[in-house]
């Protein structure tokens, strides 16, 4: 029986928190967006256009990062209170290395680490087969 790695992914514009759900006692790992407040204050007083191109390319990196570490894995959810989680969907959908992996995302309010883990619990619980 083929084993499934699931991933949940709770994301807002500046971290992510990367929670395993295979049961392999991974930790849960943190991943820091580049493009900081002093980064968009800095670059917004010389361009907005630079600083909107600044910014896009730190997403990209945060993202990317994201996606190197979630490759492995067979599912993910993606969930937080931002719209980061839609644009890492739609990220990682014109990734062909995504092509086959069941990802969703859903809306949460904002979450603790504890409360993050109990969701991706959950989440993942509700699809498992039940042995009759």
């Amino acid at each position: 029986m083929k084993t499934i790695n699931q991933l949940g992914i709770y994301l807002d514009h500046a971290a992510a928190n990367l929670i395993d759900f295979t049961g392999n006692d991974k930790e849960t790992e943190t991943v820091i967006s580049e493009f900081d407040i002093q980064d968009k204050h800095e670059t917004l007083q010389r361009s907005e256009s630079e600083m909107h191109h600044k910014e896009q390319d730190k997403q990209r990196a945060y993202f990317k990062k994201i996606a190197t570490l979630a490759i492995g894995y067979n599912e993910l959810v993606l969930f937080g209170p931002t719209s980061a989680k839609t644009e890492l969907l739609h990220f990682l959908q014109k990734d062909n290395s995504f092509g086959k992996i069941k990802i969703e995302a859903e809306n949460t309010t904002k979450m603790n680490l504890q409360q993050q883990e109990v969701f991706v619990r959950e989440h993942f619980k509700k699809f498992e087969v039940k042995n009759i």
